[in-house]
């Protein structure tokens, strides 16, 4: 909201008219003397009065006085029965960065834990990012390290979005749509997550309201008018539920419920149907003593009306991720409606409604709630986790958005432990929410005592043990169907750093051959050159100079010839300039390098080959056979290529594409795939060309060897298979080369 200039407070001499703070009429008074002190109560309207003043002069687009909005939002909490300093840090949650107010000032008047409050709260101010969406980013992952060390953070972050929803109607119609998409994508979710029911159903629908204007309109009238046609239905299932439990000596309140319009408009759009297509638009909800009475009330109702299989959850033995606990079930009701009833004692209604709040509202010593309390705080370091190996705001947010999915299937580890996952999970996303160590290490899987590829997604009530081995680590492909944020952000932070290190040993060779080229030695270069190299660059290290070099992103002959001036040998230069240039030395290819060095897909080099190397910004070095078609137009350009030569030590399998034209005969396949394995290989991947009952057919092969002899050798053994009319090696777009 538009606010004028900030302004230093000065100390009222009354309290302001604006809220009486001894007014008994004032909503936020009698919330607070529900639960609170009278002294808690006077420390509260101090805060008042101090937020008041800061703010004196400021307004909101409505009108009405900046100061409205702070007590609204520490109304919001006062129901949630927070404690004083929440209530003191949502009264000055925009002082700080408002007004001219310090957090060593708020400090010195109501305290360290306010301030703390206070400051996690505070949005980064005067920092210029590259865009909006950056800053958005930035702020909510400060939100969140804030959030991290005090859940009350995000408490006080989600009452202050609730009221600015419910006041966006002054806003114009664009600002409106991307508030709304913001709250819809991130803080609802949150809000779910917490347990906080009521907050995270109101913060849909107000964001289904301004994102949707029109749809919400229409369901809106359409449930209004389901209510009255209904009505007679809903009243007669009423009094026949409260009757059976009556008669059971069973103590029960039951009410209805609507479902919420978002909701509604999800299970329309998610199962394609329209409105008169749902049936559970009026709902029921049953309130019992205690645990054990919550199944006996589930017997007596399955006993009124049949309930219809498949439509049971038991949340109660498997609580959701957020604490929430309850019996759902759908009957068949009179008249063949289905009816959905959800079956809670009052412990499990009170945390339904305030989620981790409820530790706050209730001042219970439920070991559930304990547990939940757990569960946020693993939640939250899970969060620490993620944000520590994201290398930005904006990749950090994508995880952390994957990370809010409301739908979870749960799982057994091997001690019988229950663990939730987002549905859609794999093998991998466990190993990762076991420990980090044990995802890094994973190699295989058993689901329910059978070997499984780590890709296989999970299942509600699946066993699962990981297999992991000390030297394994994580594979790139692992990226393209992991599904939590903790896990990508482990792979992406671990592949980061083992291309960053093989990239740097590259780029030392190759600056080294440079030197060398340029008559000089490269370990007379001392420490103090390549420091004020390293800040000329702007970069952050040597080695961080050494990557780029490796990654292609700086040229290592640029770099020779600067790290040469900055040692003072400059004349040096200049007459190595002036005099022929040497060939530079060439590179050797040892097969070791990693991520750091490329072979490319096109040609597929192997040991053997005659090979060429280009720098290529976005991958490095990259390694061609020197016939390979794609590289011919860059061979104009000596300053992107490299000489490179295989290293004669080297032993690791490359992959190679074969062509074999075969007799179309049953079990030809099968002794191309012995002749493959007796020769050492292995089939990497294989393809054939559909039948078109012809004599003869395309097979095509992806085998692993160790070099042109191992190749030759494979592709003789297989030329002696009766019927393999034709082999080819399939080399660059199309290009063929025969080897005899």
């Amino acid at each position: 909201m538009p606010k004028t200039a900030a302004k230093r407070p000065a100390e009222p001499t009354s309290p302001p008219p604006l809220l009486p703070a001894d007014s008994e009429d004032s909503q936020l008074t009698l919330r607070l003397r529900e639960y609170l002190k009278q002294d808690d109560i006077d420390h509260i309207w101090d805060a008042y009065r101090f937020s008041a003043a800061a703010h004196e002069g400021q307004v909101r687009r409505s009108g009405e006085p900046y100061v409205t909005h702070p007590v609204s939002v520490a109304g919001i909490l006062a129901e949630l029965h927070l404690d004083p300093p929440t209530l003191i840090a949502a009264l000055l949650h925009d002082v700080v960065e408002d007004t001219g107010v310090t957090k060593q000032e708020i400090s010195d008047r109501f305290g360290k834990q306010v301030a703390e409050l206070v400051d996690g709260l505070s949005k980064l101010d005067k920092i210029e990012f590259q865009s909006a969406t950056q800053a958005q980013a930035e702020n909510f992952r400060k939100m969140l390290l804030a959030m991290s060390q005090d859940v009350r953070v995000i408490l006080v972050k989600l009452a202050d979005r609730l009221h600015n929803m419910s006041t966006l109607d002054v806003m114009k119609p664009e600002k409106q749509r991307r508030i709304a998409r913001e709250t819809l994508d991130i803080y609802a979710p949150i809000a779910n997550r917490l347990g906080l029911n009521e907050i995270y159903q109101t913060l849909e629908d107000l964001s289904f309201k301004y994102l949707y204007p029109m749809r919400h309109r229409v369901i809106s009238k359409a449930v209004m008018a389901a209510r009255g046609n209904r009505k007679e239905v809903v009243g007669k299932i009423l009094d026949a539920i409260n009757q059976r439990l009556k008669e059971q000596n069973i103590e029960a309140e039951v009410t209805g419920r609507e479902k919420h319009l978002y909701s509604i408009y999800k299970k329309m759009t998610g199962k394609t149907i329209t409105f008169s297509q749902i049936y559970d638009i009026y709902g029921f909800r049953v309130i019992v003593r205690d645990l054990p009475t919550c199944y006996a009330a589930l017997g007596v109702l399955h006993g009124l009306y049949k309930p219809i299989p498949g439509k049971f959850k038991d949340y109660i033995a498997i609580p959701k991720a957020n604490g929430y606990q309850s019996l759902h079930t759908t009957l068949f009701g009179p008249f063949g409606t289905p009816i959905e009833i959800q079956i809670r004692s009052r412990e499990m209604h009170n945390i339904a409604d305030a989620g981790v709040a409820a530790h706050w509202l209730y001042k219970t010593t439920d070991a559930h709630l304990t547990a939940l309390q757990q569960q946020t705080h693993q939640w939250l370091q899970r969060l620490l986790d993620i944000q520590s190996e994201s290398t930005d705001s904006l990749e950090f947010l994508e995880h952390f958005k994957v990370d809010l999915f409301p739908d979870e299937v749960y799982v057994f580890t091997p001690k019988g432990n229950i663990m939730a996952l987002p549905k859609g999970a794999t093998a991998v996303d466990f190993a990762y929410a076991v420990h980090t160590d044990i995802g890094n290490r994973c190699v295989a899987v058993k689901i329910n005592q059978e070997l499984a590829p780590l890709r296989t997604e999970l299942h509600n009530g699946d066993h699962v043990e990981i297999i992991t081995a000390a030297h394994a680590h994580p594979n790139p492909a692992w990226l393209n169907y992991v599904l939590t944020g903790k896990a990508r952000a482990h792979i992406r932070h671990y592949l980061k750093s083992m291309q960053s290190t093989e990239s740097a040993l590259l780029g030392e060779r190759m600056l080294n051959q440079a030197l060398r080229a340029l008559h000089a030695n490269p370990a007379e270069i001392d420490e103090s050159a390549w420091q004020r190299l390293v800040r000329d660059y702007g970069a952050k290290s040597k080695d961080e100079i050494l990557a780029d070099i490796g990654m292609g992103k700086r040229l290592n002959v640029m770099v020779a010839h600067q790290l040469m001036a900055q040692a003072g040998q400059q004349d040096a230069v200049t007459e190595q300039q002036k005099a022929p240039a040497k060939i530079l030395d060439t590179i050797t290819i040892r097969g070791s390098e990693g991520m750091a060095v490329q072979f490319a897909q096109c040609c597929r080099p192997i040991p053997g080959d005659p090979i060429l190397g280009f720098i290529n910004k976005d991958k490095g070095l990259v390694i061609h056979t020197h016939d390979c078609p794609a590289i011919r137009k860059f061979r104009l350009d000596p300053d992107k290529w490299l000489d490179v030569e295989w290293d004669p030590q080297g032993h690791r399998l490359y992959k190679v594409s074969l062509k074999l034209v075969v007799a179309n005969r049953r079990g030809m396949l099968a002794k191309i795939a012995s002749g493959i394995a007796e020769a050492g290989s292995n089939i990497d991947n294989v393809s054939m060309e559909e039948a078109d009952n012809s004599t003869y057919t395309n097979m095509n092969f992806t085998v692993q060897v160790e070099n042109r002899v191992h190749l030759a050798e494979l592709m003789r053994r297989l030329r002696k298979i009766p019927d393999v009319v034709r082999i080819n090696r399939v080399k660059g777009s199309g290009a063929e080369q025969r080897i005899q």
